[in-house]
């Protein structure tokens, strides 16, 4: 029989898939593949473009080769746009005038992003991001820019605005709804991701229609609303939405809807039975999906449709879960409770930034959809008991409560049913994974590769990894805790690397120990380690950008944007010349001031462009950073001791200053506090500290993994009546032992409860030397001492850090306007927004005045 010649126009991530289906199914061979896309390089990855500009190599987003289609006999035109479908002849013609002649013809053209008919949208400085190009275009643009706007406050424009972000510009989101993600989000969750974007230091513009876009004044381009007021801006990335292409249907007479898309039945065909349509340019059942999964159902079902099977199309779950400018959104079902009958279940704090919404059925036992913001832990379970028609507990609000949400109901891998979907991506189930661990494929890239599970939008990769390691220790079989999946090591493993191979750069260890660009979770927890090892400055360029907001700045931001500045107080003695220069810098500075629960005064509202000056005016006086900001040490607390107290048996105060002073700059997985109390009254608080340490009659008493977090926890009594030499070799080997073993972002409450063997095998380390590496635990704490330096200081004496990162504009000293104050019990708070609105032309001393 011969091959019928099948042409794919389109080669984008759905266009790909069917490919990749399709040369792996039974019926291979009776096809002669030739694909057509316009763009100049194979598939790659759209999704995850935002990660193009961590590395600006095209390769690392592919997600096929030239040798791919060699391989499999494909012909490729890559770089040559489909411009005309001749039906009658059965061909088509392209731009570059090849003419192919088809038996099947696959349409998988994909969408366009629509730009609004602004006028002045077409000018210069305007784009769109949607390839590769395009981000090359913005990036060439944003070197010679300030502020940067995106029009949309979708998934997409969100991500265009972190793209934006990541390139140095002051951002702002402009969005014609009233909230931010209007499809995925109600209210309460719109507002929540709000305030979180927006203490990020990005600018969010709702409710706001742009009607024209002009030339400006102080910038290059003014965006003009229809409510009377403007933004000015370098650059404009137009994100609001996308359309189907549709154009070469819409030429050769196929059916297309009103609104736009190809129109497709349940197998996919067109009203041509021989031309097919997938993706975003398909319109079924009058529905556009504009998410990877559903295009990737779609390629698979036409797949089996091509192989004789009776396969139909029904429909897609558009549930998602992503990390937006790294705030965790989550979206399941029938998220706007628009189902007849439904009621709601609602958990918020706004004090932690947690918004949580369940949306179940009239009886309370099936779970109709679901908004997550702030914490999207549950989500994973909340999508299986939504996707699998599970009962709910009873009540249903204990999937979200925060007592029970390490424990939502029982309800884990083992619970899941064979069928369940793990993967909607790539429609793969539990009974697969099971099944190929059955074989001996007991390696999660291994399950990942074969299955392509959580290689699409990556929302599964949390369910995927747990029922793995589930399905492991049944069997009896070490389960190994990879830190991400660009480390397949754990970070306690990774510690070790850096420490025997004498690593110092995140691009080192991934290029020796990883694969990939690396992400949120395996950098900053790269950052901790290398810092925590070596003690290398923080902001220099081999390290900057593995940083956190508060690392990247070195203070702490705050909602409104400005900056809280916390000079180091060791054990909160100060003398009354200090406290003189701390009230002078905040009157200057304009700033509000607060003694915190540690002893520490707080002083907010800094702009940007301020915190060298303030850092300058402090360090002259004698302070240095407290690192407030970081993952690291805190502070010591303590009572007034011995010297003062008539209940006190030791000096708390010194004993507090010689350990803040000795430890300060320990970079950890977590943050540090300690306190030393000078009796047993225990003023200092010490027993809820990561190290706690209490005076007796005959020494000290050293308690260690307390804290005062989400899970209050008394420390544990670790040692008695210690002299203080003894004290602090203790306290140096358990510091270091827990920067060496812990997980990322565990405090130490956390790592001692997981430890195994507890607290007796801590004392048999610590203590005892089991492991005999307490001399080298003392050493690596010397080294660090020894090598502290105040990152305040070492900022201030390299201009070009302070030319390019603590200002707003590189070539003036110009604020940022929209931060505003007013006066409050005799003190100056950020405005809110209706105060903004109001204040907007009053200067900000008058009205502080």
């Amino acid at each position: 029989m011969p091959r019928k010649t099948l042409i794919v126009i389109g080669n984008g991530m759905v266009g790909h898939h069917f490919v990749e289906s399709l040369v792996q199914s039974e019926r291979a061979g009776e096809f002669n593949l030739v694909i057509f896309g316009e763009e100049p390089r194979p598939a790659y990855d759209r999704v995850h473009l935002t990660a193009y500009f961590a590395s600006r190599n095209p390769e690392d987003l592919a997600l096929a080769s030239l040798d791919f289609y060699r391989a499999h006999g494909i012909t490729c035109h890559l770089g040559d746009k489909v411009i005309e479908i001749d039906r009658s002849q059965k061909l088509i013609r392209s731009q570059k005038g090849a003419v192919c002649s088809y038996d099947l013809l696959v349409l998988a053209t994909g969408s366009y992003p629509f730009v609004p008919p602004i006028p002045g949208h077409d000018r210069e400085r305007c784009f769109v991001y949607r390839t590769i190009e395009d981000l090359r275009h913005i990036a060439e643009a944003a070197a010679k820019s300030r502020i940067g706007a995106v029009v949309g406050g979708g998934l997409l424009g969100l991500e265009a605005a972190k793209a934006l972000q990541d390139l140095g510009l002051e951002t702002h989101v402009v969005e014609f709804a009233p909230r931010l993600m209007a499809v995925q989000l109600d209210d309460g969750g719109g507002a929540l991701l709000r305030r979180k974007i927006e203490a990020l230091g990005v600018k969010v513009h709702t409710g706001k229609n742009t009607v024209n876009i002009a030339s400006g004044t102080s910038r290059r381009l003014r965006m003009e609303f229809a409510d009377g007021e403007s933004l000015e801006t370098d650059l404009i990335v137009f994100s609001a939405g996308i359309r189907p292409r549709d154009e070469l249907a819409r030429k050769c007479g196929l059916e297309v809807g009103s609104r736009g898309g190809i129109v497709v039945d349940d197998c996919l065909r067109t009203s041509d039975p021989e031309i097919y349509a997938i993706g975003e340019c398909a319109l079924w059942h009058n529905q556009i999906f504009g998410l990877v999964a559903p295009g990737y159902r779609m390629a698979r079902v036409l797949v089996d449709h091509l192989n004789g099977k009776d396969v139909r199309f029904t429909g897609a779950d558009l549930s998602t879960k992503l990390k937006l400018l790294g705030v965790e959104v989550g979206s399941i079902g029938d998220s706007h409770g628009r189902t007849p009958g439904s009621l709601n279940c609602v958990y918020q704090n706004e004090r932690d930034g947690i918004y949580k919404r369940l949306i179940v059925s009239a009886d309370g036992k099936k779970l109709l959809g679901a908004i997550l913001v702030g914490d999207t832990s549950q989500y994973d379970t909340l999508l299986q008991y939504y996707l699998n028609g599970l009962d709910l507990p009873e009540p249903p609000d204990r999937l979200i409560l925060p007592d029970l949400a390490e424990k939502p109901a029982g309800l884990g891998p083992e619970a899941l049913p064979a069928g369940a979907t793990v993967c909607s991506c790539h429609n793969v189930t539990k009974g697969k994974i099971v099944e190929l661990i059955d074989q001996g494929v007991l390696a999660l890239a291994e399950i990942k590769a074969q299955t392509k599970a959580s290689t699409g939008c990556g929302g599964c990769a949390g369910l995927l990894k747990s029922l793995v390691e589930h399905e492991l220790k049944k069997r009896g079989v070490a389960v190994k805790k990879d830190l991400c999946e660009h480390f397949p090591y754990s970070r306690q493993e990774l510690y070790h690397l850096v420490r025997v191979e004498e690593i110092k750069t995140f691009d080192e260890l991934l290029a020796k120990h990883g694969r990939g660009l690396g992400c949120d979770v395996c950098k900053p927890a790269v950052a901790s380690i290398l810092a925590s090892y070596w003690n290398e400055y923080v902001l220099s360029d081999k390290h900057f950008k593995l940083q956190d907001t508060n690392d990247y700045r070195l203070a702490n931001m705050q909602k409104d944007g400005t900056y809280s500045v916390v000079p180091r107080v060791p054990g909160g003695e100060i003398t009354p010349d200090k406290l003189i220069v701390l009230g002078r810098v905040a009157k200057k500075y304009g700033l509000y001031t607060k003694i915190t629960g540690a002893q520490r005064i707080d002083m907010f509202g800094a702009r940007l462009e301020q915190l060298p000056a303030i850092w300058r005016d402090l360090i002259a006086a004698g302070f240095e950073s407290g690192h407030a900001y970081a993952k690291a040490l805190r502070t010591v607390k303590s009572c007034v001791g011995s010297t003062w107290c008539r209940y006190g048996v030791q000096d708390s105060v010194g004993l507090a200053i010689l350990l803040e002073n000795r430890y300060k700059g320990l970079r950890a997985p977590h943050k540090i506090k300690m306190a030393v109390s000078g009796c047993t009254r225990e003023c200092a608080e010490a027993q809820g500290k990561d190290v706690g340490v209490i005076a007796t009659d005959k020494g000290w008493n050293l308690y260690v993994g307390g804290n005062g977090g989400m899970k209050p926890r008394h420390a544990d009594l670790f040692a008695t009546d210690l002299d203080t030499e003894t004290l602090i070799k203790y306290i140096d080997r358990f510091l270091m032992f827990y920067v060496r073993t812990a997980d990322r972002l565990q405090r130490t409450s956390v790592w001692l409860e997981n430890l195994e063997g507890g607290l007796e095998y801590l004392r048999e380390v610590i203590i005892e030397d089991k492991l005999g590496i307490c001399a080298e635990l003392e050493q690596q704490m010397q080294r660090l001492i020894a090598t502290y330096e105040c990152e305040w200081k070492k900022t201030l004496e390299n201009e070009e850090i302070l030319r390019r990162r603590f200002r707003f504009f590189v070539n003036s000293e110009a604020s940022d306007d929209n931060v505003v104050f007013v006066k409050e019990r005799g003190q100056i708070r950020p405005a809110t927004l209706a105060e903004k609105q109001r204040l907007r032309k009053i200067p900000i001393a008058e009205e502080a005045s």
